[in-house]
């Protein structure tokens, strides 16, 4: 896929849907930028998990693991379901695990088990 590029020929509607596209990359990256919410990303790519299991994975406090899911859920990169007292999580969509996969080509495709 080409990347789109700016002239100063761009219509302005094409200028302005390309800059709705940055805001929401952006807010994508910020969601993502943090390695508490990298770390709960990679342990969803396997399946729903309770509040309770990423804490425990995490090694985290519960208010800790809440804050940065409730930061992935802002981004709608999560979504919750409660069963009970319990809060499950899982991806959203597939958007999570196409990043996660790049980051790992990147930074850690070159490492052997």
């Amino acid at each position: 896929m080409a990347l789109p590029q700016l002239s100063q020929g761009t219509p302005p509607k094409s200028f302005d849907n390309m800059l709705e596209n940055a805001t929401r990359a952006s807010n994508f990256l910020k969601a993502i930028s943090h390695e508490g919410r990298l770390m709960i990303l990679c342990h969803l790519v396997s399946g729903e998990k309770s509040v309770t299991e990423l804490e425990e994975l995490l090694s985290a406090r519960q208010a800790a693991v809440s804050q940065q899911l409730s930061r992935l859920r802002l981004e709608g990169l999560v979504t919750p379901r409660r069963e009970g007292k319990a809060i499950y999580y899982r991806l959203a969509d597939d958007r999570p695990r196409r990043m996660l996969e790049l980051v790992y080509d990147m930074f850690c495709g070159d490492e052997k088990d």
